[in-house]
């Protein structure tokens, strides 16, 4: 693939992009883990659903992050 096809991010952007990547991945696993053991006082609920809810973030940041790191 010839590197003319797409321009370089530099490593400012790439920093910055999967920063905020990492955010929306991690921010709402932690809420949903933290919510659930104060609710419910359980933390092995908190952390299945904690986990349950971060593949699934996980899931979309593949599509999160071609929309986010292609520069046009």
């Amino acid at each position: 693939m010839p590197d003319e096809k797409f321009p370089k991010l530099t490593k400012r952007e790439i920093i910055l992009r999967g920063s905020i990547i990492a955010v929306i991945v991690a921010v709402p696993s932690l809420v949903a883990f933290i919510l659930t053991w104060l609710i419910f006082d359980d933390m092995i609920l908190g952390a299945i659903l904690g986990a349950v809810i971060h593949f699934i973030a996980m899931g979309f940041s593949l599509k999160i992050s071609k929309k986010l790191l292609v520069k046009k």
